[in-house]
């Protein structure tokens, strides 16, 4: 017998109790005014739901069918059919059971099971009582597992007319009671799933669209794609989706006084706009409303009645309206973006900053802005009073402007000057720009500041460390007062920083900016003596590979000899294991000749294509043999990267690379010698000896002669393509 159901469902333990409670018991309408929203009537119907209790022989069935499923007694063809049965069991006591907290665990495993006819059939049947499912502890699970469900089945599109027909049923009845789903702490969530589901936002890529994205600040600060920007999904119901929201507003649109405060509402109205961005016309027409505006107005320039204004500046520091124009802004048309800064931001925007709410929305706002002119006018605003906004401790703004300064390439000079200037005192060197931004807080909370001195033993500081991160991004004529900071750093302080996790970002930013190679090899010099103890840190490998990756052939020898000095204690971790065999270690322990030769074709190779390849900037710089000097070239980033992979992988191709202590499965490469000696076993040791020696002359020149052919494929293949191109627009022309 085949375990069916043991997996699916839910512990009925005490972590099956802890996973269905809320984090805060908020139930029913006590998130929002009763008198405010005027549903006398609504409020009524719902005190009258009193869940009825289940007849103890339904009670008795579907326990059976619970131990059944746990007790692996369930083959698989039999699933199918006892979870249809169990469904025919739940008709017209669909709100009880799913409302009970033992019985509700099993009919979530049976809607699991089921087959698409059946989950279908369920849905339909309690379509009356499924916003009360939602709104219900225990429902609200049953509820998300069922549209989930269909989620899943949906990958057979021969099923799409069904599942559309049930989900037009459910969606109908959502929306018409959508003000009380949205408002309720279960029925919000299950509200976004079925968002989610009209829009075909895959299960595995839901989480974005239901709560706010964890990687909001790397995409603030250019570190990261923004999410929404790159999401196409072809699976959904778009009209459904239309239909949805159309009604879900006609009936907000009375009680958005109340439910702009609301949390759980903001949730569902952040979800919402996150699955109509790219659709201009549907956000056109909700964002207003959600910003108060009772007159549609679509025409350019009028979008937001100046009458709502006043109010929507008090809006922007309450901690559920801040979060829902966040979203706002990330989504809003271009035209709605730039009037909403004229109208609501402009000559605000520091007073805003200062608001430990209302400073998220500027971050949003800048992130967000792409239009140069505009970025001039945020500047104005903010670039001049950049200490304040650190003494406030609203350094995320700062990071958000810095970084849109260098996206937009907007004051970047000016960017750079002001921000060293922050935190230099008078007539004092750059010596200590960048250890006070390593250590942010420290430093502005410190009453003496020409008294502060290095923070050893402490944490450096997040905002901080991005803050570098970003500055090194910039052309390196705007950073040489950075540079010449983290240059003039102590060796005890460089150690400190490598071995920091967010401080080691900062070094290796450094070591791929566009600073002059010997600016680098001076900071890499610094960790002499101390490279194999960094190697052994968590963060510290990635580093170790940077500096490896920044220097000539003689500091590249001495970081490789300090790693061979614990090469068996590296070995042993991830990160250790990765970055012996990039810096080929065990080819330097067994012939350093070999390995100095190995890197000496390798950047000779590197410096042809770069020749041949690169952008005239690319060309014409000069390195000093150093080839990550070029690295930070954004003439054509992605090019360049594929040519090095290129690269490394034919000068890879050695016999040396191919032994067992490269191969990922030992034991195959085991079988693959074993049967090149049976093979080979009838020649005799002359002819072994003539392969030998012949091997032995052509492999010196073997990796220039790989890399060479495949620069000779790389250029043949472009004037080919350029050749048929050509010919292409002659035939076009004719």
């Amino acid at each position: 017998m085949v375990s069916v159901g043991s997996k699916a469902l839910p512990s009925s333990g005490r972590g099956a109790a802890k996973s269905k409670k809320p984090k805060k018991a908020n139930t029913g309408y006590d998130g929002y005014d009763d008198a405010a929203f005027d549903n006398t009537h609504t409020h009524h119907q719902q005190q009258s739901r009193i869940r009825k209790q289940v007849d103890p022989e339904t009670t008795k069935y579907l326990s059976e069918i619970a131990n059944l499923f746990e007790s692996d007694g369930v083959e698989l063809e039999e699933r199918s059919l006892i979870c249809a049965n169990a469904l025919e069991e739940t008709k017209g006591k669909e709100f009880e059971i799913a409302t009970d907290y033992i019985l509700s665990h099993t009919l979530e495993t049976i809607l699991q099971g089921c087959d698409v006819e059946n989950l279908c059939s369920f849905l339909q049947s309690s379509a009356k009582q499924f916003p009360f499912i939602a709104m219900d502890r225990s429902g609200s699970h049953v509820a998300q597992t069922a549209i989930n469900s269909l989620s899943y089945h949906l990958q057979n599109d021969d099923v799409r007319p069904m599942v559309e027909e049930a989900l037009t049923v459910i969606c109908k009845v959502i929306a018409a009671n959508s003000v009380d789903v949205m408002c309720n702490c279960y029925g919000s969530h299950v509200l976004r799933t079925l968002l989610c589901l009209c829009k075909g936002v895959p299960l595995d890529k839901s989480g974005f669209y239901l709560s706010k994205s964890t990687t909001a600040l790397a995409e603030r600060l250019n570190f990261k794609q923004f999410s929404s920007n790159k999401d196409d999904f072809q699976s959904g119901f778009p009209n459904l989706l239309n239909l949805l929201v159309s009604e879900m507003f006609n009936h907000a649109t009375k009680y958005i006084k109340s439910l702009q405060f609301d949390q759980f509402s903001s949730l569902v109205f952040q979800t919402t706009l996150r699955v109509l961005a790219g659709n201009d016309e549907m956000l056109l027409d909700v964002i207003p409303i959600l910003l108060g505006c009772k007159n549609k107005n679509n025409a350019k320039g009028n979008f937001i009645e100046s009458s709502v204004v006043p109010e929507l500046k008090n809006l922007l520091k309450e901690p559920g309206f801040s979060h829902l124009m966040e979203v706002v802004l990330e989504v809003s048309p271009v035209a709605l973006f730039n009037e909403l800064f004229t109208k609501v931001f402009k000559n605000s925007l520091f007073e805003l900053s200062s608001h430990q709410h209302g400073n998220f929305i500027v971050q949003a706002l800048i992130s967000h802005a792409s239009d140069q002119d505009l970025m001039e006018l945020i500047w104005d605003e903010l670039g001049p009073k950049m200490e304040g906004l650190f003494q406030m401790g609203r350094s995320g703004v700062v990071a958000s402007l810095i970084a849109a300064c260098e996206r937009l390439h907007v004051n970047e000079h000016k960017c750079c000057q002001v921000l060293a200037k922050t935190v230099s005192l008078a007539d004092e060197s750059s010596k200590w720009i960048v250890p006070r931004l390593l250590f942010l807080d420290s430093y502005f909370t410190f009453q003496d500041k020409s008294n502060w001195i290095w923070q050893s033993g402490a944490k450096m500081n997040v905002m901080g460390s991005l803050i570098l991160q970003t500055i090194f991004r910039f052309n390196s004529e705007h950073i040489k007062p950075y540079v010449t900071s983290i240059t003039s750093m102590d060796t005890t302080h460089v150690l400190q920083t490598v071995k920091d996790a967010r401080g080691s970002h900062v070094i290796e930013a450094f070591l791929c900016s566009g600073a002059p190679g010997k600016h680098k090899r001076r900071l890499v010099t610094k960790l002499q003596r101390h490279f194999g103890e960094v190697a052994l840190h968590s963060s510290g490998a990635f580093t170790i590979e940077k500096c490896f990756t920044a220097c000539n052939l003689s500091l590249r020898e001495t970081i490789v000899s300090e790693l061979l000095a614990v090469q068996s204690e590296l070995s042993k971790t991830k990160q250790g294991s990765y970055l012996l065999r990039k810096l080929d270690v065990d080819r330097f322990a067994a012939s350093p000749d070999h390995w100095r030769s190995k890197q000496a074709s390798k950047e000779s190779t590197y410096k042809e294509f770069y020749a041949t390849f690169g952008s005239s900037d690319t060309r014409s710089t000069k390195n000093d043999g150093f080839l990550a000097d070029t690295s930070n070239n954004k003439s054509n980033p992605n090019n360049l990267k594929e040519m090095r992979k290129e690269i490394d992988q034919s000068l890879g191709s050695s016999s040396f690379l191919s032994t067992d202590g490269f191969n990922r499965n030992p034991k195959n490469a085991k079988q693959k010698n074993k049967k090149n000696v049976e093979i080979g076993g009838n020649e005799d040791d002359s002819s072994r000896k003539k392969k030998k020696s012949k091997k032995e002359k052509v492999e010196s020149g073997h990796d220039i002669a790989a890399a060479a052919e495949v620069a000779r494929k790389t250029a043949k293949k472009r004037q080919k393509n350029h050749d048929v191109s050509e010919a292409s627009g002659k035939k076009l022309k004719t």
